[in-house]
Formats: C-alpha cells, structure tokens, sequence
C-alpha cells in the first residue's frame, strides 16, 4: 500500500470567495476530507478499523491563488508518528506547482470508549 493518496479537484463557484479565487477556508476542509478519504481507503488493512481520527492541529501555508475552473491535485501522506500525534502532510498542486502546503496533527480516537489510542510507533511500516 502507498503512503501517498491522491485526489483531483475542479474548482467550483461554491469554492470561490469575494476576492475571485479559492476561499481560504475551502482548502482546510479539503485539508480533512482527503484526509477522511485515505483513511476510508486504508483502515481495513490497520488494527484500527473501527477507530476515528481527531484534528488536533493545522498549519497552513498559501502560496499562489486557485480561480474557478482550475483543477488541483491534493496528495497527503502520513509522517512518522510523534507519540501520541500523528502529522499528516497535505499539498495541493494546480499546473504542477504547489498552491497550498499543509501540516496537521491527529489523534486516533477509540470510537466506542472516546479515548485517545496510543499507536505503536511503527504501525506505519505495516501497511
């Protein structure tokens, strides 16, 4: 299994803001969709089906604009895991170059106890 998911994006007039581009807010949502969506694809292969992730921090860094009609590539992957943490790097890329970079920080939750589960430091390298 890849770490690295991939998803393509059309720009739509419900992305766009007053300032005619890509709302500022719109990419942080993208920012947990993708990440819901990787772990949908991935969970049934973890010792964690059943478990949710928990955003506990986001950092994120704006560096062109994205106007309506455009496409944008998002890729995330996970990094290694911080103790309890576990970093997630998003990217989003229009006509090849990088548009948004994002860094984030998760916590996997116990769906039925709502405790926070400790993973094994190398459960990545087990996928």
């Amino acid at each position: 299994m890849s770490l690295i998911f991939k998803k393509r994006i059309q720009v739509t007039e419900e992305h766009i803001d007053g300032n005619n581009h890509v709302n500022n807010v719109q990419y942080v949502h993208w920012v947990e969709e993708i990440a819901d969506a990787h772990w949908d694809f991935v969970k049934h292969k973890t010792d964690y089906p059943n478990d949710i992730w928990m955003l506990l921090d986001h950092h994120i860094q704006y560096k062109k604009q994205v106007y309506l009609g455009d496409f944008i590539t998002v890729k995330t992957y996970p990094k290694a895991p911080e103790g309890i943490r576990q970093p997630r790097k998003v990217e989003f890329f229009c006509n090849d170059q990088i548009v948004v970079d994002s860094l984030t920080l998760w916590v996997l939750i116990d769906r039925e106890t709502k405790k926070i589960k400790r993973l094994e430091s190398d459960w990545l390298n087990r996928l």
